[in-house]
């Protein structure tokens, strides 16, 4: 059945289940005939943005530069339907009556073969049960309206009579014009409880009538979706006023740039628990101050934005978030610099967890300016986001929570103190005079200074290659515990020191130890300490959009924690956690000490075999 009404602008079609609205009704330079320009609520869809031969004939709300077409009006459109026929269709098309069934079921046709189901009689049974139907999803129905215009609902069974006991409705993707046709469907479930409508595309909705009219439609509802809608900020603020016990708001993918402050009418300030604002265009944790207002917030979702700051000037006043908003998804934006991250704490002050994978920074965490390096083939993949993990946990001293891992005490110390010795590699490698600029990136150094004590920082000073002096490794020796099966042997454990040519072999460095300690050169074990950290494979936050799969794969991650602590141990045998300190073995051999150890001075273990 084609549409009853001819096309007008603001009309909202289908085609082959292709949702569009009307943007232009005309002719065309160049062309005969009448043309319908549409946008298409898939912006992919399309091939330009209303231009035709370099005429713009109409705009889209989409921001893509392919979400308009143009098209015959004789076309066949799909046959749009009421609320109640799309409920019947879907939940009682197999219920029988003296003349067949009510609707006609779809045959599934695969290969050129009808496809048969097995088992879902009994289903089709229970849901056929309209009076009893507790979740009704209708997205992609065609549906315009609650009821047909040409039809008195006196004569018929109400929405309230056909299906009272709904809670869940989702009327996403349909071809509703107004938001009040979602009032009058809704204004007949008294117990809805949450009501999803993304994907459509509504009209004027500030001056709508029904909307703004007196009723009681959404007093039960407590969580609203108007993703992908195009609504303004003022629009989803207005459309949420309506909706006094309102605790979850989903509005992703609403091309939203910045909000405006929320007007104090607006009753949500004191009852949304979770709000989503995922894959929009904000650039800076700014651009959302406005949401400070909302004194019972606890979730923010800023998955897929633009967000690379905290401000877009420093002269300005940083947002403040209620101690209340304990988690934060900032994954999959364009964060690029650590400072950054120290100041997440600044602006929510209560934040317990985190997730934050996939912003540059956290694929490559680069120390040396503060800022994100060329990474090193040595750290990409699992590596790069381990010690990214790593330095996360040790900046953020409130988390608990990161990439849907848990921190356990082993983790945060693990994590500190491998912090720690980056400063201290950072600042060996700057001068001096330079320290406190460099320290003033590190907002912890002071306190976890106190809590491990401060590192020490050998800085190499620039010595003539002639001077014999460069040619000298400081060797600290120190004596690991010896077991009680060698008592006769010396077992003081007290460091020596001395001073080595780089051209002396392993073999040459092992007697001067044995003769330092009183112990056989050939039974000795050097291992050189680096003062470094590596990662332990396997904790990486893996790819996809699915938060429920990583939530899945970080229970899995817990179940094995042990294993991989266990696995991370370093040489001395102490546990690692996901880094474990980088040691290395002076195997026996000719070569030559300066090739084994890394700058003027070097910590060696000794052992027994």
């Amino acid at each position: 059945m084609p549409f009853a009404t001819p096309p007008h602008i603001g009309q909202r079609r289908s085609y082959d289940g292709a949702l569009c609205t009307v943007r232009f009704i005309g002719e065309l330079e160049g062309t005969t005939g009448s043309w319908l320009g549409v946008e298409w609520d898939d912006p992919t869809r399309g091939k330009h943005a209303g231009q035709h031969k370099g005429v713009q004939y109409f705009t889209c709300k989409s921001k893509s530069a392919t979400a308009a077409s143009f098209i015959r009006p004789t076309r066949p459109a799909d046959t749009p339907q009421t609320f109640l026929s799309a409920i019947q269709l879907k939940y009682a098309s197999d219920v029988l009556t003296e003349n067949g069934p009510i609707f006609p079921e779809k045959q599934i046709v695969v290969g050129g073969k009808v496809a048969e189901e097995v088992g879902f009689d009994k289903i089709r049974r229970k849901q056929a049960q309209l009076s009893e139907l507790k979740i009704v999803i209708l997205d992609g129905s065609c549906i315009t309206s609650a009821y047909s215009h040409n039809t008195d609902r006196e004569e018929h069974q109400t929405i309230r009579q056909t299906c009272p006991k709904v809670v869940e409705l989702d009327i996403s993707r349909n071809l509703f014009t107004d938001f009040g046709t979602v009032v009058d469907i809704c204004s007949e479930l008294d117990l809805l409880n949450s009501l999803r409508v993304n994907g459509n595309r509504f009209q004027n909705i500030i001056r709508d009538d029904k909307l703004n009219g007196p009723h009681k439609a959404f007093k039960g509802v407590k969580e609203l979706e108007l993703g992908e809608t195009l609504l303004s900020w003022p629009e989803i603020c207005h459309i949420a006023s309506k909706m006094p016990s309102l605790t979850l708001l989903e509005i992703g993918t609403n091309q939203l740039s910045s909000l405006a402050p929320i007007p104090p009418a607006v009753s949500f300030t004191s009852t949304l628990v979770s709000l989503n604002l995922e894959f929009n265009e904000f650039t800076s944790l700014e651009d959302i101050a406005a949401l400070t207002s909302i004194s019972t917030l606890r979730n923010l979702h800023l998955k897929g934005n633009l967000i690379t700051t905290i401000m877009s000037s420093p002269s300005k006043v940083v947002p403040v978030f209620g101690k209340s908003l304990q988690y934060l998804d900032m994954s999959y934006n364009k964060v690029s610099d650590w400072s950054f991250v120290d100041a997440l704490l600044d602006v929510f002050p209560g934040l317990t967890s985190l997730r934050f994978s996939h912003n540059p920074i956290y694929e490559n965490p680069g120390l040396e300016d503060g800022t994100v390096l060329e990474t090193d083939s040595s750290k990409k993949g699992t590596a790069a986001s381990d010690e990214a993990f790593m330095l996360m946990v040790a900046r953020l001293p409130s988390i608990r929570t990161l990439n849907f891992s848990n921190i356990t005490a082993a983790d945060r110390t693990n994590a500190e103190m491998y912090y720690l010795s980056r400063i201290a590699r950072q600042l060996s490698t700057t001068a001096e005079a330079e320290e406190a600029q460099v320290l003033a990136r590190h907002r912890r150094w002071v306190e976890l200074c106190d809590l491990y004590g401060e590192p020490v920082v050998s800085r190499q000073q620039d010595i003539n290659p002639n001077f014999l002096e460069a040619r000298l490794i400081t060797v600290h020796f120190y004596l690991a515990e010896l077991t009680s099966s060698e008592p006769e042997l010396n077992t003081s454990a007290e460091e020596r020191i001395v001073q080595i040519p780089k051209s002396s072999d392993i073999y040459a460095v092992k007697g001067i130890a044995g003769r330092m300690f009183g112990l056989p050169p050939l039974k000795l074990r050097l291992v050189w300490e680096t003062g470094e950290w590596d990662p332990v494979g396997g904790f990486d936050d893996h790819d996809g959009d699915s938060s429920e799969d990583e939530e899945i794969e970080a229970e899995r991650e817990r179940r094995q924690d042990d294993a991989t602590s266990l696995a991370g141990s370093s040489i001395a045998g102490k546990k690692g956690g996901r880094f474990v300190r980088r040691e290395v073995e002076l195997k026996d051999g000719p070569r030559q000490f300066g090739y084994c150890v890394d700058g003027l001075e070097a910590k060696v273990r000794v052992e027994l075999r």
